[in-house]
């Protein structure tokens, strides 16, 4: 397994360490659960780039890093809305977003096909982990909910777009 592959899996192994810290509640929980998704979020940055400089690039990764970037976003943001900082429904569509986004790349593995994150999916992902650091700190409500629309907006903006770029792989769908 090259080095941008053992990045990942470190971040899915980092994913259940977040969730403990979540429910451990002792003092400064939220502190150690922040640094904890952090760390997380820095292994998906440095993946990507060690993948990409030193041709590291596999259809493991491509198909995993998604997988586990999808998970601890979700952790995190299922953490929001049980707090009150974040609304189910929104979430929702987050969620909505990432099974349809992950039931087209499984299409297109089934005609061989491997669709890596495109540059909005990128983008979602890093606006996302942003605005996640962010809620974390105990900020004026105004300032959650500028997150949650910011989430919203990239959600539905990338998945939009996942759709148009692949659609020829939903016409695999209907044979």
């Amino acid at each position: 397994m090259n080095t941008a592959n053992k990045l990942t899996m470190f971040r899915v192994v980092l994913i259940p360490v977040f969730i403990i810290i979540i429910y451990a509640g002792f003092t400064g929980f939220e502190y150690a659960a922040l640094a904890v998704f952090i760390i997380a979020c820095l292994t998906d940055f440095a993946d990507g780039f060690i993948a990409r400089k030193y041709d590291q690039t596999t259809d493991f990764g491509k198909f995993m890093d998604p997988v586990a970037d999808k998970v601890l976003t979700v952790a995190a943001l299922s953490v929001f809305v049980e707090w009150g900082k974040m609304p189910a429904w929104a979430l929702l569509i987050v969620v909505t977003r990432e099974f349809a986004v992950t039931a087209l790349r499984l299409v297109a593995a089934d005609s061989g096909r491997v669709i890596a994150a495109g540059k909005s999916g990128k983008v979602k992902t890093a606006a996302t982990m942003v605005c996640i650091c962010v809620m974390f700190f105990r900020i004026p409500e105004f300032a959650d909910i500028v997150c949650i629309v910011i989430i919203l907006a990239a959600t539905v903006y990338s998945g939009i777009e996942y759709f148009i770029k692949n659609r020829d792989c939903i016409s695999l769908v209907r044979k």
